[in-house]
C-alpha cells in the first residue's frame, strides 16, 4: 500500500487485516478490518497519531509508508497515543526502538499503561484537555473523550486542515480498497453501512452515554474531515458519520427504529414450529422482521440488528430446567451491550419440565425489558398457540408502529 494523502503534509498509513482471527477475540470480521495511523509533516516537527498491532504483516506494511514519507530510522518527532489498546499500540516497542528519542504524548491515564503493557517510561508526557502543539504550520490539538471506549481515550484535532483523529470513534469493520468515503461505489457503501453498525454496536454501544458526551464536545470544531482508526476516512460527508454515531448512541435509551428482531433456537424443530406465526403476526402490521438463528448465528450479528430495534422476540427451548445455552449466551452478549427498553416477547417449548423462562425472568429484568407476553408450551405447539403467538406479535408490532 501506498500512503493516503489527506492534506498537505498530512497521510493515512494503513493495514488491511485478513479474516482469520476474531477482533477483540470475540467479533468475526468476514471481510477483515483496516487499521489506520496518521502521519504529520510539519515545517519543523513530524509526527505519527497511532499505530498498529502487528497483525498480519500490519507493522511491515506500515514501515514500509513511514520510510516513503521520509521517515526513516530515527526521523520522527511525536508520537500521538489517543488509545491504548494493543490494536492501535502493538507495535509501541518496535516503534521506539527505530525512533529511540521519538516523544510520547498520551491522555494522563494512558501513561501507566503505557507502562504497564509496554514497560517504556522514557518520554512519555501527558497531554492536558485543549492543549495545543505546533509543528511548524500545522497546530493539533487535543481533546480527552473517555469512555469512547476506554477510560484513557482521546481525540486529537488538526487545526489549519479541520482533520479529527477519533481513533474508534465513527470508525467500521471491513476492508476498503479506497481510502474516502466519496471514493466507495454504492455496493461499498451498503456493506460499509451494515459494517458500520455492526461496529458501533460490538465495540462502542455500552458506551453510547460517553458517545453524546464526546459528540457534543465536538461542537464547537469546524471539522472537514474525520480520519478514524479503522474503516474509511470521511471527507465529503464528515457530519454523516458523526450524526450516524449520534443515532446509534441515541438507541440505547430510544427512541430507536421502528423494526423487531427475532432471535430463536430450536433442538428438535418444537420452538420453530411456532416462529412463522410470530413472523407473520409482526409482518402484518408491515413492520420489518429481522430473523437470526443461533448458534448459527453469531452474536456479533445479533446484536447488530438487535441494538437498531424497538422489538425483540426470544424463541428458545428449555435446556435441562434452564435456557438452551446458546441463547443464555446471546442475551448475556446483549445485557453486556447495555441493551434495555424493548419491547419483547418469548416463546419456547419444553420437555419433561420448563424452567427456561425463569432464567430469561432474570435477564429481563436486569435489562429492563418491557415484557408483552410469553408463549410457553410442553412439546408442540397446539392451533391455540399459534393463534396466541400470531395475535401478541401483531399487537406488539401495532404499538412499536405506532
Amino acid at each position: 500500500m501506498k500512503p493516503d494523502r489527506l492534506a498537505d503534509g498530512v497521510y493515512r498509513v494503513a493495514a488491511k487485516i485478513g479474516n482469520r482471527d476474531l477482533f477483540e477475540g470475540i467479533w468475526p470480521i468476514p471481510d477483515g478490518v483496516m487499521l489506520n495511523s496518521y502521519v504529520i509533516k510539519g515545517s519543523n516537527k513530524s509526527v505519527l497519531i497511532d499505530m498498529v498491532k502487528d497483525w498480519d504483516g500490519a507493522l511491515a506494511a506500515v514501515d514500509q509508508q513511514l520510510e516513503s514519507l521520509s521517515l526513516a530510522k530515527g526521523k520522527l518527532d511525536y508520537i500521538v497515543i489517543n488509545h491504548m489498546e494493543p490494536d492501535h499500540t502493538g507495535s509501541m516497542v518496535k516503534i521506539v526502538e527505530k525512533y529511540p528519542d521519538v516523544q510520547i504524548l498520551c491522555s494522563d491515564k494512558a501513561v501507566s499503561l503505557i507502562k504497564h503493557f509496554y514497560k517504556i517510561e522514557k518520554n512519555v508526557r501527558a497531554v492536558k484537555d485543549g492543549e495545543k502543539l505546533d509543528l511548524g504550520g500545522k497546530t493539533l490539538q487535543f481533546f480527552m473523550t473517555p469512555n469512547i471506549h476506554w477510560p484513557e481515550t482521546m481525540m486529537t484535532f488538526l487545526m489549519e486542515d479541520g482533520i479529527l483523529f477519533s481513533c474508534d470513534a465513527f470508525g467500521s469493520f471491513g476492508r476498503y480498497d479506497k481510502c474516502f468515503d466519496d471514493e466507495q461505489s454504492e455496493e461499498e457503501l451498503v456493506h460499509l453501512a451494515s459494517e458500520t453498525e455492526r461496529y458501533y454496536a460490538n465495540i462502542v454501544s455500552s458506551f453510547s452515554s460517553f458517545v453524546l458526551r464526546g459528540i457534543a464536545k465536538l461542537d464547537g470544531l469546524d471539522i472537514k474531515v474525520v480520519a478514524p482508526s479503522h474503516g474509511v476516512v470521511w471527507r465529503s460527508e464528515p457530519n454523516k458519520i458523526i450524526d450516524w454515531y449520534k443515532r446509534l448512541a441515541t438507541y440505547m435509551q430510544g427512541p430507536r427504529e421502528k423494526e423487531v428482531t427475532v432471535v430463536w433456537s430450536s433442538m428438535y424443530g418444537n420452538t420453530e414450529a411456532l416462529l412463522s406465526s410470530i413472523v407473520e403476526g409482526i409482518k402484518s402490521e408491515g413492520v420489518v422482521a429481522h430473523v437470526l438463528q443461533v448458534p448459527q448465528t453469531h452474536g456479533s450479528f445479533v446484536l447488530e440488528k438487535v441494538w437498531r430495534s424497538e422489538g425483540l422476540v426470544i424463541g428458545m427451548p428449555t435446556y435441562e430446567y434452564k435456557m438452551f445455552p446458546p441463547m443464555y449466551h446471546v442475551l448475556d452478549i446483549l445485557e453486556r451491550s447495555h441493551v434495555q427498553g424493548r419491547k419483547t416477547l418469548r416463546f419456547g417449548s419444553f420437555g419433561w419440565s420448563g424452567g427456561a423462562q425463569k432464567q430469561f425472568d432474570e435477564f429481563a429484568t436486569a435489562m429492563k425489558l418491557d415484557c408483552k407476553g410469553v408463549i410457553e408450551y410442553q412439546g408442540s405447539p397446539s392451533e391455540e398457540d399459534k393463534k396466541k403467538a400470531y395475535e401478541l406479535a401483531k399487537a406488539m408490532a401495532k404499538e412499536i408502529k405506532g
